[in-house]
């Protein structure tokens, strides 16, 4: 082998690592815990390659093993619940959408644009979060969801649909990924600059499709954009938090239903 061979298998060889470590880690996605077998089905890597990673990333503490089995460890968490509480958009966010959630009474959302997907930052919700199927770190195709729909709007993409939404503001989903629910989202920031978005989420039955509900989403988003432009994490201004007040409330919208 030649010098010049040598050197780029060196360096090669730290960005190999990484790769099958992300496989291995990205093999958790969706699963509580795998067992050595399933780890090796799911990432393609020799059996002996994968226990020997598997092994590294429980000393790490990125990984956790009982018994058999191995599951996301405490240091992933950590890792993870910092990267999303040092997000400049979630910082600012985080007072608006809990304002959102006591004036609405419906699952919040906050979620980004990474790529063709959403990948959800926050949930807030009461007795409706359970029946809704996201979590934190979780992530679905943009094109399916209101969230997606109003990021896919906000970037560029064409169509009646999109069209539509940047007309409005907003983007409105029925009966999607979950029957019997429907959602309202608007994105955070103006055309062209939007990489991340604020939802509702509840059973229809208690679902305004009007200004009931569309404006206090709107006013989340605006309030949001402005608290994080000004780069201060700051509850709503008085006017704003004036006029989220004046909306209908969670109970006189739910008693309506």
């Amino acid at each position: 082998m030649t010098v010049t061979q040598d050197l780029d298998v060196t360096a090669a060889s730290p960005s190999a690592t990484l790769d099958r470590l992300s496989l291995v880690l990205d093999a958790f996605d969706g699963r509580d815990s795998l067992s050595l077998a399933e780890v090796v089905l799911r990432t393609g890597l020799p059996r002996s390659s994968a226990h020997r990673m598997l092994d590294r990333l429980v000393a790490l503490r990125w990984l956790r093993r009982e018994g058999r089995s191995y599951s996301l460890g405490i240091r992933l968490v950590e890792l993870g619940s910092l990267a999303v509480h040092q997000d400049k958009v979630h910082s600012a966010a985080m007072e608006h959408l809990h304002q959102l959630y006591r004036t609405t009474g419906m699952v919040v959302h906050l979620a980004v644009l990474d790529g063709d997907d959403v990948v959800y930052l926050e949930k807030i919700g009461g007795r409706f979060a359970a029946h809704v199927p996201t979590r934190v770190g979780g992530r679905r195709p943009a094109h399916t969801s209101a969230l997606g729909a109003a990021l896919l709007a906000f970037n560029g993409t064409t169509g009646a649909r999109y069209d539509h939404i940047r007309d409005h503001g907003y983007a409105i989903e029925r009966n999607g990924a979950l029957r019997g629910f429907g959602c309202i989202a608007a994105p955070i920031g103006p055309i062209g600059e939007a990489t991340t978005a604020v939802s509702i989420c509840g059973p229809l039955r208690h679902m305004a499709f009007d200004s009931r509900m569309t404006s206090p989403v709107l006013l989340t988003a605006q309030a949001a954009w402005r608290s994080m432009s000004e780069g201060v994490r700051v509850t709503p201004t008085l006017a704003r938090r004036n006029m989220l007040r004046r909306m209908p409330t969670a109970p006189s919208v739910l008693a309506e239903g």
